[in-house]
């Protein structure tokens, strides 16, 4: 395996995409928050595909530099999981639909269709007491360091209270007061 660096101009690209894309992904929770309800359907999947599509973009500036250099191409296809690729154009699947409707309580489907059955479990997980319904310190850390990014970006640490649960919103704002840039001390 090669064990090269990745090219620094390279490198920069990946890193602006990311940053493009934690943004984002920032915005698709942002949006997920009562105080903003009216635009959830159309901002959360713009901004999901936005995000989705920047990850592209920069997974294949990776792969053209591995072609480039010679990387050979069922290798390649096989680092990009091809197999896993599949088009937004064609919409949702029925495992998709079958998740979702697991979680708002539609009748479950036919006992001899395993496939729906297993998804349609998988959406139930997201609802009440179930395993999903409480969500791990991993993944509120996780949305603290998101939002607590972007307000210290926007310098709008102030209004995480106002569309954060209480222990989300804590953890955000400290994640927005370490990013805080040191001011000069009076003279």
């Amino acid at each position: 395996m090669d064990d090269s660096q990745m090219p620094e101009p390279l490198r920069q690209a990946v890193h602006q995409l990311v940053s493009e894309v934690v943004m984002n992904c920032q915005e698709v929770l942002r949006y997920t928050e009562p105080d903003i309800a009216r635009d959830w359907k159309r901002m959360t999947l713009i901004r999901a595909t936005d995000a989705s599509d920047t990850m592209d973009t920069a997974s294949m500036l990776i792969a053209a530099y591995c072609q480039r250099t010679g990387m050979a191409m069922d290798t390649l296809a096989s680092y990009l999981q091809t197999r896993q690729q599949r088009s937004r154009s064609v919409g949702p699947r029925d495992a998709e639909r079958h998740e979702v409707a697991g979680m708002i309580g539609t009748p479950r489907p036919a006992d001899d269709d395993q496939e729906a059955q297993m998804w349609f479990s998988v959406g139930q997980g997201y609802v009440g007491d179930e395993l999903m319904s409480e969500p791990d310190e991993q993944r509120l850390f996780t949305e603290a360091c998101l939002h607590g990014l972007r307000a210290r970006l926007c310098d709008d640490v102030d209004s995480l209270a106002s569309y954060l649960p209480p222990h989300v919103a804590a953890m955000a704002r400290k994640v927005a007061e370490v990013l805080e840039e040191p001011q000069p001390a009076p003279a």
